[in-house]
């Protein structure tokens, strides 16, 4: 059974409105004012919310700002219900995120099709997010396992083989295993760190202190950064030929290592996915918002559809390529940005190129 909250301070309408509803086979709850329906809608979670503009205490788009700034509450239905139908009104009412804005007096149809229309649609949305979800399931399914057991299995069995062999290994194959079981250990560390980070970076997001701490942090040398890590990575693929910088400068709203991260992220990327002889190109541009920065390769590419569905634990056409990687790298480049304020587009065609932009915010120091 749906769960319908009113809030409504006339008596009259109020109960008009309950009584429709129970009516209808609706569970409903009632609050007189703005104040009271913050709390009924936080403590219950209805399904969908009626709500006045003009009340004591709390108005209407006062309730409206108070429930999307909590995430329980942020995704909940919400219509207007109001005798000031100007379109001032409800352009301000749907700029603060109501679903839609009814004028009094309105007929009883005409509410209870607004109210099955905001059930449809946010069926389609449970749909949406439930085939994503079952996408996600069956990607960790598939890549995870793999991912955890061959760094793994590299140990073991390299170890194994220190193990029986020891006697009559000499120093040079020592030095080999060795350097096989670190190679193995480090791939293991950074891909437990990669779930860990992305986890942590969802709960931030969700929790405006935390979010408030993490941008109290900035950069003030991008450049010197940048061009660090971007060319630690192409000396790392033996690739120092590939790579192009042209990078300019400003103090931007995230800290040294957050944007270490995404750096390397999108230019290990870049490299892993395009052959060598082939650019990589990392720029930067000074903008009136902040810094725009571009990490292009003339790699593998994507397509619009493989685009779209970017996301924790994808790897496309892992079938037809073996590549290392949870597929955690991008997704947790633009997560970073994203809490951060700042954007993560990218533009690709397959077989050509990939080019990721990211823009950053102003550092307010």
């Amino acid at each position: 059974m749906k769960k319908i909250l009113v809030v409504e301070d006339e008596t009259s309408i109020r109960e008009s409105l309950l009584e429709l509803l129970a009516v209808e086979g609706f569970s409903v709850l009632s609050a007189e004012n703005g104040h009271l329906g913050v709390q009924l809608a936080q403590q219950h979670i209805p399904d969908l919310i009626l709500c006045d503009v003009t009340m004591p205490r709390l108005d209407g788009y006062q309730v409206l700002t108070r429930l999307r700034q909590h995430v329980d509450t942020s995704a909940i239905p919400f219509i207007f219900l109001t005798a000031r139908g100007t379109q001032e009104d409800f352009r301000q009412g749907m700029d603060l995120g109501a679903d839609d804005f009814l004028a009094k007096p309105c007929t009883a149809d005409e509410l209870l099709t607004a109210i099955a229309s905001r059930f449809s649609k946010q069926a389609a949305v449970d749909r949406q997010s439930q085939k994503q979800l079952d996408a996600l399931r069956s990607s960790i399914a598939l890549s995870l396992p793999h991912e955890l057991r061959t760094p793994l299995n590299g140990i073991l069995g390299l170890t194994e083989v220190l193990m029986d062999d020891f006697q009559s290994i000499d120093r040079h194959e020592m030095l080999e295993l060795a350097q096989g079981i670190h190679n193995a250990a480090e791939r293991l560390s950074r891909l437990i760190q990669n779930f860990l980070l992305y986890a942590d970076l969802e709960i931030t997001a969700r929790d405006p202190d935390r979010l408030l701490a993490l941008r109290s942090d900035e950069t003030r040398l991008p450049e010197i950064l940048i061009t660090n890590v971007a060319t630690a990575i192409a000396h790392q693929e033996g690739r120092e030929a590939d790579l192009e910088l042209d990078l300019q400068n400003r103090s931007i709203q995230i800290s040294d290592l957050k944007l270490k991260k995404i750096v390397e992220e999108l230019v290990s990327n870049a490299f892993k996915f395009s052959a060598t002889g082939t650019s990589v190109a990392v720029r930067t541009r000074v903008t009136a918002t902040g810094l725009l920065l571009s990490v292009s390769d003339r790699g593998r590419g994507m397509t619009a559809e493989q685009i779209a569905s970017l996301g924790a634990y994808m790897q496309f056409e892992r079938k037809f390529y073996e590549q290392q990687g949870s597929g955690l790298g991008v997704a947790i480049a633009k997560r970073l940005v994203e809490v951060h304020g700042g954007t993560l587009a990218i533009d690709s065609m397959p077989g050509q190129y990939t080019t990721v932009q990211v823009t950053l915010p102003n550092s307010e120091g």
